[in-house]
């Protein structure tokens, strides 16, 4: 049975999320960032980790939803066919991984870019900056879709724990981005969502 490892709050949730969506059997087990037993599996000491029945292991929260869209594509997960779709799943995972994500490490460890206690706001400040230009542009994206690849997809789930960051996160949470604010609500109205957060807030 395929195994994901995930730590509440983190971006696993976007797998732990497709692998509801996709409904096949499949076992979910909280870790602690950097545990021996995480780092047994994936020596960054890093979730997610997806563990494969023959013990393969796939790390990367990227990586492994394109995985899953093209391990089961009767949940028809993967924003299309063709080319041009793979591209843009290509390009929306890039953002996701590249673009958005890493506009949350000054927020949540300032003490990585500074050594002054004193500096630290202002660290803070540059993240919450960066993230309402990412959130931007993923607004112009949702223009006219539900879906950020215009169908549901991964990259939706990608997006969910990311937009629950910002909604925590910034002062005026996502009322400024009503595309994005919609896909929020919209994630989180989903049933498999809300079981999966259950599970892993409980």
């Amino acid at each position: 049975m395929t195994k994901l490892l995930y730590h509440t709050g983190a971006c696993s949730l976007a797998p732990h999320i497709v692998l509801e969506w996709i409904g096949a059997p499949y076992e979910a087990q909280p870790v602690e960032f950097g545990s021996a037993e995480l780092l047994a599996v994936n020596p960054s000491g890093m979730v997610p980790a997806l563990i494969e029945d023959d013990g393969w292991v796939l790390t990367q929260a990227g990586a492994i939803l394109h995985y899953l869209a093209a391990q089961h594509p009767e949940a028809d997960l993967a924003g299309g066919t063709g080319p041009r779709a793979a591209a843009e799943l290509d390009r929306w995972s890039g953002f996701f991984t590249g673009d958005l994500h890493p506009s949350f490490y000054p927020i949540f460890m300032p003490q990585r870019y500074t050594t002054q206690t004193e500096g630290r706001e202002a660290v803070q400040e540059a993240g919450r900056k960066l993230v309402r230009k990412r959130l931007t542009l993923l607004e112009a994206q949702l223009d006219g879709k539900d879906w950020v690849l215009g169908k549901r997809s991964v990259m939706d789930a990608y997006a969910f724990p990311m937009l629950r960051w910002a909604a925590k996160m910034l002062p005026e949470g996502l009322a400024k981005w009503p595309n994005v604010l919609a896909l929020h609500d919209r994630m989180a109205a989903d049933p498999a969502v809300q079981r999966v957060l259950e599970r892993e807030e409980s």
